[in-house]
Order: structure tokens, then C-alpha cells, then sequence
């Protein structure tokens, strides 16, 4: 469902000129406010999509690693169903963790919950942000240009009442779907 309505979304051109409107470094980058089109220099966003919103879909298999696109939702206080916001993505960005820190995070965060080895594995090797696993839906994944995710997560960001908004804004220009090449076997 999210991945279909992405890309519905880019067929209809919603994402042309919207703003990575929330970035923070080492963590991830977040756009699809289609009220950030237009939107003044300060003016906090985040608020604005489409008036539906997409049940979860959780998937083991898929997870937090740098890299992997994920639909962004409102906090279990007012969204206990972890419904995703119709329209709102985000970029993981993450960093690299140690397993005594992912050992942490099992107990604390997780609240005992596992993360499985070969996950482990790839959150030492490249980053990413397991604490948002089974709690928000992963539907992509970035497979060329995690440089430009980097760039855009080292940004300045606003201290202020947009917080976390970059003080100069990074617009995503044009979306638009390409066809994947296929592998020579």
C-alpha cells in the first residue's frame, strides 16, 4: 500500500518542489509537506498531506539501515494504530553502532526485543536507525546517492520554532520514476 501510493503520488506530481523540512544529522531526512511548496523562510512545517492516512505495514526483513525510505506518522500518544501519514517520507541517514550499543538499545529501547544478527550486522557496518524498527513502515530504499543524503543531513537546521528545518532550503526539484535495468545474468 505505501509503495503503491508513492508512487501514485509521483505520477501526479505531488513531490515536485516540496522541501526537506526536517534534517537531522546522523538520523534522517524528511520531506512531502506539500505546504512547504510555498512556504516562508521560519514557518514551521510538517503538518500538512493528504487527509488519509496509510495502516502499517511492518515487515521483519525490512528495517532502519542507512539508506532505506520510510513513511513518517504522528507519535503513538495521538496515533496508537502507527498509522503513516499519506504523503510525508523520510531518508534514513543513522549512524554506525557497536554491538555493546546495540546491546543497549535492546534493553532500553527496545524493550527486550532482538535484533536479529544479520540486522546487527548492517547497522555496524553502514548505520541506520534501529530504534524505528516494527514502529514505522519501510516501502524503499535509496540504491545509488546515499552521498547526497549525507550532504543534505549536514545541513544547518533551525534552533527555533521550525526546528530542525535547514536555514536554506533543499527542495526536491522533480520526481519521476525510471525503469530499472534489468541484470544480465
Amino acid at each position: 500500500m505505501h509503495r503503491d501510493n508513492f508512487i501514485r503520488l509521483v505520477k501526479s506530481n505531488y513531490y515536485d518542489s516540496v522541501l526537506f523540512h526536517r534534517v537531522i544529522h546522523n538520523f534522517m531526512i524528511q520531506s512531502g509537506d506539500p505546504d512547504s511548496k510555498k512556504a516562508p523562510p521560519g514557518q514551521p512545517l510538517g503538518n500538512g498531506g493528504p487527509e488519509y492516512t496509510i495502516p502499517p505495514e511492518f515487515r521483519v526483513t525490512l528495517f532502519h539501515k542507512k539508506g532505506v525510505i520510510a513513511a513518517a506518522r504522528e507519535g503513538d500518544d495521538v496515533n496508537p494504530k502507527k498509522e503513516s501519514n499519506a504523503s510525508q517520507f523520510y531518508i534514513v541517514q543513522g549512524k554506525k553502532f557497536t554491538d555493546g550499543a546495540l546491546d543497549t538499545l535492546e534493553i532500553t529501547r527496545l524493550k527486550g526485543r532482538k535484533i536479529p544478527s544479520d540486522q546487527r550486522e548492517v547497522y555496524k557496518a553502514i548505520g541506520g536507525t534501529p530504534h524505528l524498527d516494527q514502529n514505522y513502515t519501510v516501502f524503499g530504499e535509496v540504491i545509488s546517492g546515499l552521498d547526497t543524503v549525507d550532504k543534505i543531513a549536514s545541513v544547518a537546521t533551525s534552533m527555533g520554532e521550525d526546528r530542525d528545518r535547514p536555514l536554506e532550503d533543499v527542495r526536491i526539484l522533480k520526481a519521476k520514476l525510471i525503469k530499472r535495468k534489468k541484470k544480465k545474468i
